[in-house]
């Protein structure tokens, strides 16, 4: 799966040059939290937060007056306020590529960009939606996690055991384990009982960690 197959367009974006109220308007009438900003070429020169501008809104226990607080909001433009080294990725890079790059820099949103213009921008809402659709959870089904061995060959054995049994798999994931010998494998199926589901699985897992129907 690819960024450009999940990110949010079309790209709503400003310019260095705008009022911070205009950009504020701009971001609450799109229902977004970040706005990238543009030159007049269309290329990206930075990025504002919803972040960013409450911490340059006067406090509510300022001595300034309404007039004199709206005349110093009005001042300041958005290349006061913008991040200038921008975290970005490009349309075909992988999603996990993205995934890495938000988690490593502690961000929660990525301009994505075609020869440095923004086209899009993907969040930390379209990667849970991605998480959704991996395990499976808008489908109701067994849901299962088991420790199996680091070994090769005993995912295969799972996977095929429980086929042959008739069971149809909804949903399927790998994660690290308690150490270097095992892994977690969470999944979810159907047209198995549990019952049975149990005994075809002790043969390849360590422990059945969880198992519910959701």
């Amino acid at each position: 799966m690819l960024v450009g197959e999940r990110m949010s367009r079309p790209i709503v974006t400003t310019t260095a040059n705008v009022p911070i109220p205009e950009a504020h308007s701009l971001m609450r009438n799109n229902d977004i939290r970040r706005l990238p900003v543009v030159d007049e070429k269309g290329k990206l020169i930075g990025i504002i937060s919803d972040n960013d501008i409450i911490n340059v809104s006067p406090s509510p226990a300022t001595s300034l007056s309404i007039w004199e607080m709206n005349y110093l909001i009005n001042s300041i433009v958005v290349a006061d306020i913008m991040t200038k080294d921008v975290f970005t990725v490009e349309e075909e890079e992988t999603i996990e590529k993205a995934a890495r790059i938000m988690a490593d820099n502690k961000v929660g949103g990525l301009p994505v960009v075609r020869e440095g213009a923004p086209v899009g921008v993907i969040t930390e809402t379209d990667l849970f939606k991605i998480f959704l659709e991996l395990m499976g959870a808008r489908d109701r089904g067994l849901r299962v996690t088991v420790l199996i061995p680091e070994k090769v060959g005993e995912l295969a054995g799972l996977t095929g055991a429980i086929s042959q049994a008739g069971g149809n798999f909804i949903a399927f994931g790998q994660f690290l384990g308690e150490d270097a010998t095992n892994r977690e494998v969470t999944f979810k199926v159907t047209g198995i009982e549990e019952e049975d589901l149990i005994e075809i699985v002790s043969p390849f897992v360590e422990k059945v960690k969880d198992m519910r129907i959701e």
